[in-house]
């Protein structure tokens, strides 16, 4: 173990595991778990947040499994367990701010319109995680046109002005554990959607919103989020939300170097415990899997 991380285990935190209930937790999510649980150092605070806040994925059964997965494991967590899902009208009130500040717009393009725009363009057009970055297409929109829109009932969904947004804020930098602070490309990502009309607040929204709240001072997760931080730092200093420290770790992988995921089937926790494996062996390899 290096000196940073023992470090992680040693300084005293409020740390978080942030899962979305929508299947069953894997030997990555164990050992994501286990290095914020571990990174709260003695007399640190350590959370549980379940991100539930797509309504046609997420399940009450996939929730009652991570509780029972990470019992199994031998973690603890503060009493209050945030579900995102019960707090839409705490997020929507982060809207309207953003709205009324003009960082804010409604977006009536299709998907098959933005498809098509981006199609137009001769550079490539793909944020950092891998989605189409949204060309602005309705950013321009005069008032009166989005007005009427609504009014219509056009369907829509309200992106951050990126633009305005940075014009603020300037460059989005962040404290990354282990190597001081580092550059991100907020702008990279284009405007993102805070919402939508079948999910009232987007991840990227969520996220900072509960970190502020809860007073989480150092944030631990994949690597794979990395990128988007820069997303999160712009939302933090738009809302003038305190700044937590990062540490982005390494991603589980199978045999043959592949991430472990939910959807291509990776070996559950659920599937561990009924097999008989000893939590304490397996949560030692989920550690080691990620670092």
């Amino acid at each position: 173990m290096t000196s940073a991380s023992t470090a992680l285990f040693t300084e005293t935190h409020v740390t978080r595991f942030a899962p979305s209930p929508t299947g069953l937790l894997h030997l990555g999510h164990a050992g994501s778990a286990l290095l914020a649980a571990r990174s709260a150092g003695p007399g640190g605070v350590f959370l549980l947040r379940m991100e539930d806040i797509d309504p046609q994925r997420c399940r009450p059964a996939f929730t009652a499994g991570i509780y029972e997965d990470l019992a199994w494991l031998g973690l603890r967590w503060a009493p209050e367990v945030r579900c995102q899902s019960q707090h839409f009208s705490a997020y929507q009130t982060t809207l309207d701010h953003l709205r009324e500040a003009g960082f804010l717009y409604p977006c009536f393009c299709s998907r098959a319109r933005i498809a098509e725009a981006i199609g137009a363009m001769s550079a490539p057009h793909q944020a950092p995680d891998g989605s189409a970055r949204y060309p602005g297409t309705c950013r321009a929109l005069a008032g009166a046109e989005r007005r009427r829109q609504m009014q219509a009932g056009e369907p829509y969904v309200l992106r951050l002005d990126m633009q305005a947004a940075l014009r603020v804020t300037g460059d989005a930098t962040w404290m990354e554990r282990g190597q001081g602070r580092v550059q991100g490309d907020a702008e990279a990502f284009g405007d993102v959607v805070l919402a939508r009309r079948d999910v009232p607040a987007s991840y990227h929204l969520c996220v900072t919103h509960d970190d502020a709240l809860q007073g989480v001072t150092l944030v631990t997760r994949g690597i794979d989020l990395r990128p988007a931080t820069a997303v999160h730092r712009v939302l933090q200093m738009l809302m003038g939300w305190p700044e937590p420290i990062y540490h982005h770790h390494r991603l589980a992988t199978d045999e043959h170097g592949r991430r472990l995921a939910k959807r291509d089937g990776a070996m559950s926790l659920r599937a561990c415990r009924e097999a008989g494996m000893d939590p304490r062996e397996l949560a030692s390899g989920a550690l080691k899997a990620i670092q």
